[in-house]
């Protein structure tokens, strides 16, 4: 009967307790239970492993004190026969002590130090070494042997004879002698009121023992390993699942026309996409097929114009020729900043970042672009650099100055400044670029660093309006800022910041 109301009652709770919301969750959700089984198995093999050891640890202990119990045990043995055979050698001399010499005692047994022989009213009658301490009392005792430290005591008849001995001989090791048998690693001395204490070394008892941790270790770490990496990957099907169950059921309970703009919105999303990675690739491939006839087209253009294979004629073909040259170049050098955005955009613009000495990179694009600005009779300088390191790529920082620098010089109109200053704020390095150009509008400077945007002004001629958004991407990527600052009438003034070391 009680059983059978136990039964009932565990069972009644069980369902209680899956009828809450949060229990069948768990029980139905595979994002918990796998988890928690996969926990409770990794628990009970845990267990187990420390079990064992525990187990074989008492074993090899009790292994070690089963061998050190019978080690004690003929050590007792081997020191009754050796305490035996002094007190026969020290009965020979109570005998006749006359005729007992140094010489056959050292040959006999030379541990024995001296042998003492006491008459029964307690006098000393005899002694194997005249000369020795003298302060050696007779010992009492109540039975017919004793012993005490460096030497034994028996009766033989009514004398009392002593001897005494190095108990170094006893060759006992790590045990001991005490007088009476105590504990489990001692054992009782035959004839004799001793007993030897043996010792259990825990420390090489184990030594077996501690190098299988690591297979216990195993044992643990092993199927969790194992269980987690089940769990993640388990976990993420899963996930990935339900996700999918519930964009079906969400895209199920919608209405029609909601339903229809979830598919336009979905579709358009992917489109997009699509759109911008054919852009890419297109820009990508593209430019490499526009620069292989571009390359063959300036280079015949060199030839004509330069009359390498003879003279072209007419005055103009050689014009024509050095025209179609330059356009050739011109067009080539777009191409090659719209293939180089194209990486850029598509991330595969590989970047080094390492110190960069800011100033000295600065100085080094300015001398190269000196001849340039003294064609033009502009005024190029580094008016003023602060010595300091960046953590930047040095080929994309050069990149980058030779594009703002190259800005500069094409909208500064002739004797006009371009100026460079390099300074160190709080966490980054600023180089900023100032020209006496036009400037730009307020709306120019809205859209400067868009791609393919040009500002074309009076007598200037622009490239593919690609310079400023491949410094602006560059800056970007390196952790950095670029910003366009001047008004319209004052000049241009570019800031380019970087991550200071």
């Amino acid at each position: 009967m009680a059983e059978a109301t136990t039964h009932s009652w565990s069972k009644g709770f069980l369902a209680a307790l899956l009828e809450r919301p949060f229990a069948r969750r768990l029980v139905r959700d595979g994002r918990y239970t796998i988890p928690i089984c996969i926990i409770l198995i990794c628990g009970c093999f845990a267990a187990a492993a420390l079990l064992q050891m525990r187990l074989d640890r008492s074993h090899a202990l009790a292994q070690a004190a089963t061998f050190e119990q019978e080690r004690t045990l003929a050590l007792a043995h081997a020191t009754g026969q050796a305490l035996d055979r002094y007190a026969r050698l020290g009965a020979v001399f109570a005998a006749s002590p006359e005729q007992f010499r140094s010489a056959d005692l050292g040959r006999a047994e030379p541990a024995i130090h001296d042998i003492l022989v006491w008459d029964a009213d307690g006098g000393q009658r005899a002694r194997f070494q005249p000369a020795g301490d003298a302060t050696v009392m007779r010992p009492a005792f109540d039975g017919s042997r004793t012993s005490f430290p460096g030497g034994l005591a028996f009766r033989s008849g009514p004398e009392t004879v002593a001897v005494l001995f190095d108990p170094k001989s006893l060759d006992l090791g790590a045990a001991s002698l005490v007088p009476h048998r105590r504990g489990p690693l001692t054992a009782a001395v035959p004839g004799w009121p001793l007993a030897v204490q043996g010792h259990l070394d825990e420390k090489n008892a184990l030594a077996d023992w501690a190098q299988t941790l690591p297979l216990y270790l195993f044992v643990i770490l092993g199927p969790a390993l194992v269980g987690a990496w089940l769990a993640a990957m388990f976990v993420g099907a899963f996930e990935r699942h339900a996700k999918a169950a519930r964009a079906v059921r969400a895209l199920k309970s919608t209405r029609p026309v909601e339903a229809k703009l979830m598919v336009r919105l979905a579709n358009a999303e992917r489109g997009a996409m699509e759109a911008l990675r054919a852009k890419s690739e297109f820009m990508a491939h593209m430019s490499h097929e526009l620069r292989t006839p571009l390359n063959a087209v300036i280079g015949f253009s060199d030839i004509i114009a330069d009359e390498m294979f003879g003279a072209c004629g007419h005055p103009k073909y050689g014009e024509y020729a050095r025209d179609i040259g330059e356009a050739g170049r011109n067009l080539h050098a777009k191409i090659g900043d719209i293939l180089e955005f194209a990486n850029i955009e598509a991330g595969r613009f590989p970047l080094a970042e390492e110190a960069v000495d800011l100033a000295a990179l600065a100085a080094a694009c300015i001398d190269e672009q000196q001849g340039r600005a003294f064609s033009r009779r502009i005024s190029l300088s580094l008016a003023f650099g602060e010595p300091g390191t960046v953590r930047a790529d040095a080929k994309a920082v050069r990149r980058i100055l030779a594009n703002l620098l190259a800005n500069a010089l094409t909208y500064t109109a002739e004797g006009g400044i371009v100026r460079a200053d390099v300074h160190f704020d709080e966490g980054a390095g600023v180089l900023t670029l100032s020209d006496s150009g036009a400037g730009f509008t307020r709306g120019e400077a809205a859209l400067a660093g868009r791609p393919f945007q040009r500002f074309d002004r009076a007598g200037t001629v622009t490239g593919a309006g690609l310079g400023l958004a491949i410094a602006m991407e560059l800056a970007r990527r390196m952790g950095g800022a670029m910003r366009l600052a001047g008004g319209e009438g004052n000049g241009a003034v570019m800031e380019v910041r970087l991550p200071r070391l």
